[in-house]
């Protein structure tokens, strides 16, 4: 069937609205009619051809809310008109040791992306959210609980599991003492839930006047990281520190904030590689620099009850398809609040 969609026809064109071909509905299938698609930088990243995989026509969008149009005959978990959500994973092997132990997202033959990845029963393309409708296998679909409003749970799906993962993962809780590198779309994420878990949560950032929003997100301490004195003042403070930057900086700076075992984790994906870090301080303290990716579709589902428990979305600007590009121009310069998403209800195709 031909669905309505934004689409990339080459990278160096804006975004257009058209029609691709959507896949026959399979028996383990849900197509999903799309309320909502946050708009996260890989989105541009991919529509550009920045990473240089990029395969068109290509329809971005892998933070998606929608509702259920359709079931194919062995779909069980979802039926027609629940609300749903799809995030960066629409499949995977199924067969490896990560998908036995349910962390897709490190699939050793590769997780196939929502969009831009290959269609196991086509072979041709996925696409993505920035579109009317989707399809995706019902073990890669997740309940959106009820209390939520719609268009500020979008974002949670890719910015929202991409910290709750490492947050899971090191095990935080009460008592501990988190850092986040920057207050944007993930950022932002990460303050909100490791408050919401008990911990005490600094923020690093390099604009002061974002202090005040980062409180009002839950930050009990702001750290200018420019300022010497400041970050001096919380040396061999912190368990663990979430790094949201997706730009290459020096990170000796926050390897020193933090405790004898604390962890440096990487969720920012910079376009070039970050300084080498000094090592003596890592042996000495017994300090650990590691990476976490998006996150399993079991996390995805905790992160999301867990949302629902405690009245957690993220912060949104609302646009239609039209803005798109607009929405791209902004992003660049970080002027967004803390993540954008598309009202496909409102926009014109």
């Amino acid at each position: 069937m031909k669905i309505h969609a934004l689409v990339a026809s080459q990278a160096t064109q804006p975004l257009h609205t058209g029609e691709v071909e959507l896949r026959d509905l399979q028996p383990d299938d849900v197509r999903i009619n799309v309320l909502y698609c946050g708009v996260c930088h890989s989105d541009l990243h991919m529509a550009r051809n920045e990473w240089g995989v990029s395969r068109y026509p290509l329809v971005p969008g892998h933070e998606i809310v929608g509702r259920v149009a359709a079931v194919g005959d062995n779909v069980t978990r979802y039926a027609v008109g629940q609300t749903v959500g799809v995030g960066v994973m629409v499949d995977a092997c199924g067969e490896c040791h990560f998908c036995h132990q349910q962390e897709e997202q490190y699939c050793e033959t590769g997780f196939t992306p929502t969009y831009n990845g290959t269609d196991k029963y086509t072979g041709g393309n996925t696409y993505g959210g920035y579109a009317d409708q989707v399809i995706a296998d019902q073990n890669f679909v997740v309940s959106i609980p009820d209390n939520l409003p719609l268009n500020a749970v979008a974002p949670l799906l890719c910015a929202g599991v991409t910290v709750w993962s490492p947050l899971h993962h090191f095990n935080v809780k009460a008592g501990h003492k988190v850092g986040v590198v920057g207050l944007g779309g993930l950022g932002h994420m990460a303050v909100k839930l490791a408050s919401a878990l008990g911990a005490e949560v600094t923020l690093f950032t390099t604009s002061p006047e974002k202090g005040a929003d980062a409180r009002r997100l839950g930050a009990h301490r702001v750290v200018v990281s420019r300022d010497a004195g400041q970050m001096a003042a919380c040396q061999t403070s912190l368990d663990i520190i979430l790094d949201c930057v997706a730009a290459p900086h020096d990170l000796d700076p926050y390897l020193a904030t933090l405790k004898t075992n604390g962890q440096l984790v990487l969720v920012g994906i910079p376009d070039q590689p970050h300084p080498s870090p000094n090592v003596t301080p890592m042996v000495f303290r017994r300090l650990s620099i590691s990476g976490t990716s998006i996150g399993s579709i079991k996390e995805t589902q905790q992160m999301l009850d867990f949302c629902g428990q405690h009245n957690i979305t993220a912060d949104v600007e609302m646009i239609t398809g039209e803005e798109i590009e607009t929405a791209f121009a902004r992003m660049l310069t970080s002027d967004v609040k803390y993540r954008f998403v598309i009202d496909m209800q409102k926009t014109g195709w």
